[in-house]
């Protein structure tokens, strides 16, 4: 992918916007004079080189690439006409007809980043409208693929699932690791001994998921075929209804990215 690509960051003094564009820069997608950033009350001191501005518009003039990273919420009064370009949008709901219609271009697309992104790590599910190139295509990958791993979905009601499944970022296992630490210290282990047992065993899982590359469902298994003191645990909460609890929450996710949009 050319260095000379020129990207603009709508919201680009937020944390995820920041987060991208800390991404590109690392990986060299683009120069530091061919990206341009938005804010809102006040410039950020960061990113040296690249061009701030409180004019979306500008930003848009400056821009082969636009991604619109704002709340759902503020995307309504956001006047950007792309007059043709590609937009990238990173908000949850908003559908790609309305992506379309707003900024003026059928080349849009619709994407979900996470958290991650800070760190390389997110997983960012996407799809493009139907006057999306293959060079569109292209760009769209190099961009996600410096934040961590991309995939193009066949449908938007899968970006509406996956809001709720990695869009979470790290809020699941955290939510996971505050009811494992929560119980370690009402059973009497000090907050800091807690805290430090249950986050390192969070890191640990997941870089051993990542390096061994085998499915979860059969780390879970083996577990429980070895009839210890964790599969006892696993028993238990399964019994307790933790499978089910789980997929009421991506349920009740799903059901919220959808209403956003028709909100929108």
């Amino acid at each position: 992918m050319s260095g000379s690509l020129r990207i603009g960051i709508v919201g680009g003094a937020g944390w995820l916007g920041g987060a991208i564009a800390a991404s590109l820069l690392d990986a060299g997608l683009v120069q530091p004079h061919d990206l341009s950033l938005s804010y809102r009350t006040e410039q950020p001191n960061r990113f040296a080189g690249s061009f701030w501005t409180a004019d979306n518009r500008q930003l848009a003039d400056r821009s082969d690439v636009i991604i619109v990273s704002v709340r759902p919420a503020d995307w309504p009064p956001l006047l950007i006409d792309a007059d043709g370009k590609l937009v990238i949008s990173v908000m949850a709901g908003v559908r790609l007809s309305q992506l379309a219609e707003h900024h003026n271009t059928k080349r849009v697309v619709r994407s979900l980043p996470n958290a991650a992104a800070e760190v390389g790590k997110s997983y960012t599910p996407w799809i493009g409208s139907v006057d999306v190139t293959d060079q569109d295509r292209a760009v769209v990958r190099a961009i996600f693929d410096a934040c961590g791993t991309e995939d193009e979905v066949a449908s938007e009601s899968d970006i509406d699932y996956l809001t709720g499944l990695s869009g979470s970022g790290p809020a699941f296992p955290a939510l996971l690791a505050t009811a494992m630490m929560n119980d370690a210290v009402a059973r009497g282990l000090g907050p800091e001994i807690a805290r430090r047992a249950v986050t390192t065993v969070l890191i640990g899982a997941g870089r051993l998921l990542e390096r061994r590359d085998e499915h979860p469902a059969d780390t879970v298994e083996a577990f429980v075929g070895y009839r210890g003191t964790t599969a006892a645990a696993i028993e238990a909460m399964r019994a307790a209804g933790f499978e089910a609890a789980v997929a009421d929450g991506l349920a009740a996710a799903q059901r919220k990215s959808v209403s956003m949009g028709e909100r929108s």
